[in-house]
């Protein structure tokens, strides 16, 4: 069915070198998106595959920062591949988009490896929580594929040596770990915190297929200045800042 464009609202990242449509109520991209494509390691001429990418905002900022990858994405949802699509084209961006559960990859990409795949799994799980009343929100948030079976369908796509990126809430940790199997090492942690001295509220994981060096945990990448907050407005430290604003990567891997 798709969506009408009263729908939608059109949001500028990377200080409005992305634009991207994206339905008003339902699942949206926000700093997640972009911290996620500032992890990826990519370089011009690499390939990468998103799972999971809605309406292809990490794509198009990882695109925005790297000029030349090869983006391919695969989503669940017809209406947000749709807007992805959309999304790409108006913003002069190579994105090949497949409608596709990432559990039955289209032939396509079966027949290609990447040198990246990058991931924002649904942070909730389904047996600790409730649906979300919109349909888009509550597949992107929880769905029904097992956090294993994204970190599977990523490994079987990446080239050995190639990376995974993924962001997750920082609960979810464990279950990050007890998915990445034998085939994937030099696996990465940042734990990423809002405030100073504040627990961290998501993490940044990232590991290379066929690698056998040791877990390294990262200190942690605090977003905001100060330990509270004090003013209305933006508060982001100037290193954020650059990320957000001016598509600086975010170096935290090997």
């Amino acid at each position: 069915m798709g969506f009408d464009d009263a729908d939608l609202t059109r949001d500028a990242f990377l200080g409005g070198r992305v634009l991207a449509w994206q339905p008003r109520r339902g699942y949206r991209a926000g700093i997640d998106a972009v911290l996620l494509a500032a992890a990826v390691a990519a370089r011009p001429g690499d390939s990468v595959l998103e799972l999971g990418c809605g309406v292809g905002v990490a794509g198009l900022c990882l695109a925005a920062r790297v000029p030349g990858v090869a983006l391919a994405g695969v989503e669940l949802q017809a209406d947000y591949a749709a807007l992805a699509r959309r999304n790409a084209a108006q913003n002069a961006t190579a994105f090949e988009v497949h409608c596709a559960d990432l559990r039955a990859m289209p032939a396509a990409l079966r027949a290609v490896s990447f040198d990246h795949v990058m991931a924002n799994p649904p942070y909730f799980s389904r047996a600790r929580g409730s649906p979300a009343p919109d349909g888009g929100r509550d597949t992107a948030l929880a769905g029904d594929t097992p956090l294993a079976d994204w970190l599977d369908a990523a490994t079987r796509r990446l080239r050995p040596g190639g990376r995974l990126t993924i962001i997750q809430k920082g609960d979810r940790l464990s279950d990050v770990l007890a998915a990445i199997d034998s085939r994937l090492g030099a696996v990465q942690v940042l734990p990423v915190s809002p405030r100073r001295g504040r627990d961290a509220e998501l993490i940044l994981v990232t590991a290379r297929k066929g690698a056998r060096a040791p877990l390294r945990l990262a200190a942690p990448l605090v977003l905001h200045a100060g330990d509270r907050h004090q003013r209305d407005g933006d508060s982001y430290r100037a290193e954020i800042q650059e990320i957000l604003r001016n598509a600086a990567p975010l170096k935290f891997a090997d």
